[in-house]
């Protein structure tokens, strides 16, 4: 029996290991997401440390995210990844600690939050960059389609089971449960064979991280997706930051309204992680990425005209659908157009994007939707990314152009003698074997050299959700 496209990725043992493991650690970590942001509100009475606490987790990954960057580029990824991810499972483990002690406070929850958040932005990096050293370059956009569908699944899974465990056990259960989920990323990362940075020379991790500034902006099909990626955060993600609001306000039913659209999203998101892998084998990762973004935003119109809970659940299956698909899209072009060493930093810089501009696109439709509404406010988003889009298209039309990239079929089927030098006879070549020879272009791959080079007085070779 064949496996479906979209699932062979977990074909490859070590990536089912790494998804398998995410996927718990991902539970645990909404778990604790879910109970600290009920704990501090109880405990206090004031929105204002909810919002603290969740600012806290968030806001790492556009401060500290480019630190990891460099440092997935220049240490060992799989020993960064596993001090990190120890680190995190010491900081859970101490909150429940202090929890169960009852010695917790406010404060003490937020900065060991903080503390937590910090670890994973350091290592979030290396995780994206190791991805195309698990599979082969035909599963690389299923890899990352299944990645972000553990997320969303993890994302409805780990609120419901901190429900359960709270109201049975408690906040110190919940969290401690948190901290033996990260056991089982030590347990998918620490057999991994990696292979070794390349040595920077001296170089100053500003430096570094400046040269991967460089590249986003030298690399024509990851400048674009830097420019399109940017305008999916300001104008299309906050609708997963309001849905406690839209369920609240909109459909006056916030505790059950949220629970449905939250889990409807989830399942758009896992759908179209099930069919991205064929998606992008038949049609190309520039078709695919170009169709999902011209569909997000009549998509987002649809959800914010809905005009009950039950239609609303469904429209927003429909964005979950086409957002995930936009998301997968921008992190595997990036991915092939990134060179290995160069890879940790070019991720980042999305990361930084996502952690910016996601929060402030999310208050400012927030605080729109107080004054005129979140149905309006839901439908304006959608029509201002949609004219954002068509006049990118009709000013820069190369930007669209610079996306292209032939499928990971088509590349291994329409011109594998770079790609099969690695590996003679099998078009099942991994996308790190690019990184020893060829990256892709539009027409198919060339040699390295022709890629964008970054010149600031020594030679380097430069890399690239």
């Amino acid at each position: 029996m064949e496996v479906p496209r979209s699932l062979r990725p977990l074909r490859h043992r070590p990536y089912a290991r790494l998804w398998v493991g995410a996927f718990t650690s991902n539970i645990g970590t909404w778990m604790e997401t879910i109970g600290v942001g009920i704990y501090v509100t109880s405990a206090t009475g004031q929105a204002k440390w909810t919002g603290l606490v969740a600012a806290a987790g968030f806001i790492p990954n556009a401060v500290v995210g480019p630190l990891g960057g460099a440092l997935a580029d220049r240490l060992p990824r799989r020993v960064l990844l596993l001090a990190t991810t120890a680190a995190q499972c010491a900081l859970a483990t101490v909150l429940t600690v202090l929890v169960a002690t009852g010695a917790a406070t406010p404060a003490l929850v937020t900065l060991v939050v903080l503390a937590s958040s910090c670890a994973g932005a350091l290592g979030f990096p290396a995780f994206q960059a190791i991805l195309p050293e698990l599979v082969p370059l035909d599963d690389l956009p299923g890899a990352i389609a299944l990645s972000s569908a553990q997320w969303n699944l993890g994302r409805v899974i780990g609120p419901v089971l901190a429900g359960v465990v709270i109201s049975v056990g408690g906040y110190s259960w919940a969290f401690a449960l948190n901290s033996i989920s990260f056991l089982a990323v030590i347990w998918a990362i620490y057999p991994l064979k990696l292979p070794p940075p390349i040595t920077h020379g001296g170089e100053s991790i500003l430096g570094s991280i400046r040269d991967g500034l460089r590249f986003v902006r030298s690399e024509p099909g990851i400048r674009s997706v830097a420019i399109y990626f940017a305008i999916n955060c300001l104008l299309a993600a906050p609708f997963i930051g309001l849905v406690p609001a839209v369920a609240a306000k909109v459909f006056h039913n916030e505790k059950v309204g949220t629970s449905v659209l939250v889990t409807a999203q989830g399942i758009g998101a896992v759908a179209m992680a099930l069919a991205l892998g064929g998606l992008i084998a038949r049609y190309g990762n520039r078709k695919v990425l170009l169709g999902v973004l011209v569909t997000l935003p009549p998509a987002l119109a649809f959800y914010g005209l809905a005009p009950n809970l039950a239609v609303a659940a469904v429209a927003i299956a429909v964005v979950g659908f086409f957002y995930l698909g936009a998301l997968s899209s921008f992190t595997t072009i990036v991915q092939l157009r990134s060179p290995s060493h160069m890879r940790g930093r070019v991720l980042s810089v999305l990361g930084v994007m996502l952690g910016s501009l996601y929060p402030l696109g999310a208050l400012i439709q927030g605080a729109l939707g107080d004054a005129i509404g979140l149905r309006a406010v839901t439908v304006g988003s959608g029509v201002l990314m949609a004219l954002a889009l068509l006049a990118m298209r009709l000013r820069e039309r190369q930007f669209a152009a610079a996306l292209a990239l032939p499928g990971p079929g088509e590349l291994a089927r329409t011109d594998p003698d770079p790609l099969a030098a690695h590996d003679p006879g099998d078009a099942r070549t991994s996308a790190a074997d690019l990184d020893a020879g060829s990256v892709p272009s539009p027409d198919g791959p060339t040699p390295v050299q022709n890629a964008p080079v970054i010149d600031d007085g020594e030679q380097r070779n430069d890399p690239g959700t």
